[in-house]
């Protein structure tokens, strides 16, 4: 895992060394710089040494100094692609350095590299023969990159703050991507929250002419479901048995580290199932398992995974940790972020990353297991919510929502009166807007309310929409896509991205794996969602695996208790001018602040929204 940089054009060597300062978090281990005066190319990296140790160092070049690769990631499948390179006579000076590989597999195959890269992956290539730059992110965009066509350069980079860090970014935020980050809790690719910059989409590369300054941006890849409706209820045996050896063969290949390596493990399926599968190929005490817990019961697991930990054997580590201190390190938290998220679990994903780098420098989690097998509450809601909404009419729905707001609020993590509420939000728009509102900080209506000059309900969820209008499957098919194109890509990965940069440790995503998921594409949704079951394939493939109770446990969530913490909190303070130039009424937010300080209403999700936005409102109003 790494930091890159890089531009084209304008600016200086020093501009390099401030865009590399920026990054440094990602890579503690080593830095690296190369420049082109002729061609105006500046590239640095900053690397976390993972995979040979000694021979990774980047910028890495071809023997001709004709190729050169800048890179943020791991590739998995390395050794197979190198094997396969080496027999086309490709000659390698590294004893196994995954670089290199993509070094010659871009000489042999161009393009082509991407997609036979088992992996995650933000890199940049130099292709001088060429005279061009290309930029290309790995299938769920795992690894971060930015970027910003200006008139005077070309600037690219991991994170949002490097690419501010060049005189030709300006620190103006986007308008428009200001009001969809709070209509989604996160902002989807392409929209970035500064006006000059935008988020290379996962499974896409970008390819600029470095003599005619024109860019092109391409998908090699993306997600779309393709069920064999052959498959049925008689193949579920075999079909449990096949997820078991691509999980098997997903985590084996995560383990391939020449620094130390551990597991992120929580009460839930997803965690247990990696650490279940590595103990089928490796004695359990030779793995390293790392567990957070608070002294709150709603918000704790840690019980349960250390009881599962015991039970298989492994080396486990756990901290319990007061969750009214905790608290205290979330401001900044949230400074530090390059750009905001609306997601109040990033605090204890922080946590436990910060916990986990006191040992290790590499952490397998369980994310993606939600999204591929239907893990989520709204999977349950959806043939209620068809129902529902072809029954019940706009009157009796709005009386039903003014009942809803009169239940007592719990501040208890995903409480009954929280999902009624968030529940019948969705429902009052179509149905191809229920995810994305399910989720939102702010619905349509909200956010009339907050910004001056508010875009519509088309304007705020255009890519939900796009994706809506090409799908062909069921509810729970669009569902499963919606969830796996946009809350997995630009929430959950960049959360966990970000939270464990900023320790310095990398995390990998095993059911992320090009198997496994390609496994999971082919899966008829009855093997995911069933009479109300969620995970059903996976809980299947996992018996015999995880005792009975731990497979049949309740999602429980990363939470904190947001709602009761917001209550004693301050509003953000005032933003200079930035708020004026995005239209954002801070009156009516610091209106919402105090009816939820005194329970009047549960505006959690829009305050946290707020208060993670607030640095860079206010660090753009003064810079602006």
């Amino acid at each position: 895992m790494c930091g890159l940089v890089g531009f084209v054009g304008a600016g200086t060597a020093k501009v390099l060394a401030d865009m590399i300062r920026t990054v440094a978090h990602r890579g503690p281990d080593g830095e690296g710089t190369w420049t082109d005066a002729g061609l105006r190319v500046f590239l640095g990296h900053r690397r976390l040494s993972i995979v040979d140790i000694a021979g990774g160092a980047q910028p890495m070049w071809d023997a001709r100094a004709e190729t050169g690769v800048i890179f943020n990631g791991e590739i998995y499948n390395h050794l197979a692609l190198r094997r396969e390179l080496e027999a086309a006579g490709h000659v390698f000076r590294s004893s196994h350095s995954d670089t290199e590989v993509l070094v010659h597999g871009y000489r042999q195959w161009g393009d082509g590299l991407f997609l036979r890269l088992n992996g995650m992956f933000a890199l940049a290539i130099v292709d001088l023969p060429a005279r061009r730059i290309v930029l290309a992110r790995d299938r769920f965009g795992e690894k971060p990159m930015y970027y910003a066509d200006r008139p005077d350069a070309f600037v690219f980079g991991s994170e949002a703050t490097a690419l501010l860090a060049h005189p030709s970014v300006s620190h103006e935020l986007s308008p428009r991507a200001v009001q969809k980050y709070f209509a989604w809790g996160f902002l989807p690719a392409p929209n970035a929250f500064y006006r000059d910059l935008r988020k290379l989409p996962a499974g896409s590369s970008l390819t600029y002419d470095i003599e005619t300054r024109k860019l092109e941006v391409k998908s090699y890849w993306r997600f779309r479901l393709d069920p064999d409706d052959r498959l049925g209820i008689s193949d579920e045996q075999r079909l449990a048995e096949e997820l078991r050896e691509r999980l098997s063969e997903a985590v084996q290949r995560r383990f391939m580290s020449d620094a130390p390596l551990g597991l992120f493990l929580s009460g839930g399926i997803d965690s247990a199932a990696v650490l279940a599968a590595a103990t089928r190929s490796r004695p359990a005490r030779s793995i390293s398992t790392f567990t957070i817990g608070f002294t709150e019961p709603s918000y704790d697991e840690s019980a349960q995974a250390r009881k599962l930990a015991e039970g298989l054997g492994t080396r486990h580590h756990e901290e319990i940790l007061d969750l009214e201190k905790a608290r205290d390190t979330l401001p900044a938290i949230l400074r530090r972020l390059d750009e905001p998220l609306g997601d109040p679990s990033i605090l204890p994903t922080y946590l436990l990353a910060a916990f986990a780098v006191r040992n290790v420098k590499v952490a397998l989690s369980g994310d993606g297991g939600d999204e591929l097998f239907a893990g989520y509450d709204p999977f349950k809601a959806l043939a209620p919510a068809r129902v529902y909404s072809a029954l019940v009419s706009r009157g009796v729905h709005r009386g039903l929502r003014r009942l809803a707001d009169l239940l007592p609020r719990s501040s208890r993590n995903m409480s009954f009166d929280f999902k009624v509420r968030r529940t019948l939000l969705g429902l009052s728009w179509p149905a191809p807007l229920w995810n994305p509102i399910w989720l939102s900080p702010a619905d349509p209506d909200l956010i009339a309310e907050i910004f001056d000059e508010p875009l519509s309900a088309e304007e705020l969820y255009e890519e939900a929409l796009a994706l809506w209008s090409t799908q062909a499957g069921d509810l729970i098919d669009r569902t499963l896509e919606f969830y796996t194109t946009f809350y997995l890509q630009d929430g959950i990965l960049t959360k966990v991205d970000r939270a464990s940069m900023l320790n310095s440790l990398e995390a990998r995503a095993v059911f992320l794996d090009n198997d496994l998921v390609e496994m999971c594409r082919r899966l008829p949704n009855r093997f995911k969602f069933r009479g109300g079951e969620r995970k059903r394939l996976l809980r299947r493939a996992l018996a015999g695996w995880l005792p009975e109770e731990v497979l049949q446990r309740r999602k429980k969530g990363f939470g904190i208790p947001l709602s009761r913490w917001l209550r004693d909190w301050q509003p953000p303070g005032a933003a200079g001018a930035t708020p004026g130039d995005v239209g954002l009424r801070e009156g009516v937010l610091r209106e919402r602040w105090s009816r939820h300080a005194n329970g009047q209403s549960d505006e959690r999700l829009l305050l946290f929204a707020w208060a993670s936005a607030a640095p860079h409102l206010a660090s753009a109003g003064r810079l602006h």
